[in-house]
């Protein structure tokens, strides 16, 4: 595999390397290099080391990302396949207008995860976060499949252990797709325009392949986490805008 190191390069010179470097290569001392591996396709595997600027995989078309450590805001914006894989935490606006592919995150995610995100035809996009996510969640969520686990990650701060697995305002816009979140979600608050409910059997065999995966690809054992509760939350209404912009 093609090494890089990224402390090299500016991340224009970077990405075409990386670009010129099919079949896989790993990039190390990544430092805020954006843009790393927008619209690959399947003929690139990429390996990082550090922390990648904003928009890693963009517009990712079938391509397979590793990330050993964190990465910044809007991975996976508009990503039509491929999958995305976070050992560390994410900033805001993860798998923004996703419409395809996977999101793997071990940690933590920033503000609006999954926002605008869309099923197209025959793909399903999916976004798993390991830990709690902040404000706005799912926003405007047309589609796809988001899970947020709750799981302690060794390098939460201690004001993370202690906030709900959600910030404030989750699901609001939301007209598709499908929520799971893990654990009581008895404090948290959503819209009227959803439903909120526990997850049935039925509902959990949906989830339970992307489930598998994330365990597989982190080394969770799936047992100790399907040993709690989930609740789904799915739209109500096809015009959720009615309540929030209008009296009527």
């Amino acid at each position: 595999m093609y090494m890089i190191d990224a402390a090299a390069y500016d991340y224009k010179t970077l990405n075409e390397t990386i670009r010129q470097n099919t079949g896989g290569c790993t990039v190390t001392h990544c430092l805020g290099q954006r843009f790393l591996a927008a619209g690959m396709g399947e003929d690139h595997a990429v390996t990082t080391y550090g922390t990648p600027g904003n928009a890693l995989g963009a517009y990712l078309n079938g391509a397979e990302i590793h990330v050993h450590g964190s990465a910044q805001d809007a991975v996976g914006d508009t990503m039509n396949s491929g999958r995305i894989v976070i050992h560390g935490s994410v900033g805001d606006a993860v798998g923004y207008a996703m419409r395809g592919g996977k999101i793997f995150v071990r940690g933590n995610a920033g503000y609006r995860a999954g926002i605008h995100m869309k099923a197209y035809g025959e793909t399903c996009p999916a976004i798993l976060i390991g830990g709690k996510c902040g404000s706005f969640l799912g926003e405007y969520q047309a589609g796809g499949i988001l899970a947020v686990l709750g799981l302690p990650s060794p390098d939460d701060a201690p004001e993370t252990l202690s906030r709900p697995i959600v910030g404030n305002f989750p699901s609001t816009g939301m007209h598709g797709g499908r929520l799971y979140l893990r654990g009581d979600t008895s404090g948290l608050h959503f819209p009227e325009y959803v439903s909120v409910r526990a997850a049935t059997d039925e509902d959990m065999r949906i989830l339970d392949p992307y489930l598998t995966e994330f365990c597989d690809v982190f080394g969770y054992e799936k047992s100790l986490i399907t040993g709690e509760p989930f609740t789904l939350v799915t739209p109500d209404t096809k015009n959720p805008y009615k309540q929030m912009y209008v009296m009527n």
